[in-house]
């Protein structure tokens, strides 16, 4: 194996601490989500599993009460057209600058699974009126549709509930009968407060995100969100008073933390953060590529010092982890002690967990 150059060293530390993986780790999810501005949340357990990587003395649970008794995070469409978790406070203002260029492949997509202008604008505004009067399931919703001939087969209804996002205020949360419901951020979280610039929006974007995931390029910023490349520009000029920038333009807040030592053995689930804040993965994926599937799966992974070394996965209670080249006995056994809390913080009964191998 290949030694990793210092610069490649101190890269990976300082992405590591950023992230919250390295370094005192936080203890509460509003301080994880915080740190990192929008965490994926396509993945129900993923996106939980992210704040438990990240922090110390929380469970699930905790997680459910931040969302339904504290109000202090939600999730909605917003980077990329994906599913974020966001801080509540923040939604207001990644929703306006991250949503607009998504309305065109909306239209386009709306038509492709048989759903005419009409009947997204009906459907959109029959969901609206819904959750603006209490919290609403999926299968609520989607039975609404039904009742009014809105379209919902195949993914005309994820694709109405999207256009209903892009046009109205749609979220997700509390969590309700395990399930966490569509509500009006308006009427769940309080009225909007004063738009920002967009000047102003796109430099509060660039220092978040410089927070959670710095170093990091232009590139990295405009790929993270989907904003233009021209926007991420402009982002980074207008705080670059508060960055220092390398050769390449790798570029960081100067109060950035001391990097902090490599985390230990660590099992993060699906859709990590750090496998996808940046337009490269190789840095922390290396060989093993194919941890991220062609059809866009973030699949759960293992680190070790910095670099995804296995799979894993949990069925059936048992949880178990595949390596992915050589690994120490004792680090597969840092593993499986991870993988112990694993279940704890999910709720689960306590169960070995197994290791398969790869040979040397």
């Amino acid at each position: 194996m290949t030694r990793e150059r210092p610069a490649a060293q101190l890269l990976a530390a300082r992405r590591l601490t950023a992230q919250g993986l390295s370094g005192e780790p936080a203890t509460t999810p509003e301080d994880v989500v915080g740190r990192l501005l929008a965490v994926q949340a396509q993945d129900p357990r993923g996106w939980r599993l992210a704040i438990r990587a990240r922090s110390t003395g929380l469970a699930a649970a905790d997680v459910e009460t931040a969302l339904t008794k504290r109000r202090s995070m939600v999730v909605s469409w917003l980077n990329r057209g994906t599913l974020h978790l966001v801080p509540a406070e923040d939604y207001w203002w990644l929703h306006p600058l991250t949503t607009p260029q998504l309305a065109s492949s909306s239209v386009r997509r709306l038509a492709q699974e048989g759903v005419s202008p009409e009947q997204a604008a009906r459907g959109a505004e029959l969901i609206a009126q819904a959750v603006s009067e209490r919290p609403r399931s999926r299968d609520s919703l989607r039975g609404l549709l039904d009742e009014n001939g809105v379209p919902t087969q195949r993914q005309a209804f994820v694709h109405v509930l999207l256009a209903t996002c892009l046009s109205h205020d749609l979220v997700r949360g509390p969590v309700v009968d395990g399930e966490q419901a569509f509500v009006s951020a308006a009427q769940w979280l309080g009225a909007a407060p004063a738009a920002l610039d967009r000047d102003e929006a796109l430099a509060r974007l660039a220092l978040r995100y410089l927070a959670g995931h710095g170093p990091a390029l232009v590139d990295d910023l405009a790929y993270w969100t989907g904003c233009t490349l021209g926007d991420a520009r402009r982002g980074f000029a207008a705080i670059a008073a508060q960055t220092s920038s390398d050769a390449d333009g790798l570029t960081w807040l100067t109060d950035s933390p001391k990097p902090a030592p490599v985390p230990g053995p660590r099992l993060l689930g699906p859709y990590d953060p750090l496998l996808h804040g940046w337009r490269s993965r190789l840095p922390v994926v290396g060989d093993h590529q194919g941890v991220v599937t062609s059809n866009g799966l973030f699949r759960p992974t293992a680190l070790v010092r910095g670099k995804v070394v296995a799979t894993w996965g949990l069925a059936d209670g048992t949880l178990t982890i595949s390596t992915l080249q050589p690994v120490p006995a004792s680090v597969q056994r840092a593993l499986v002690r991870d993988a112990a809390a694993v279940l704890s913080y999910l709720g689960l009964p306590a169960k070995p967990a197994v290791v398969r191998s790869k040979d040397p």
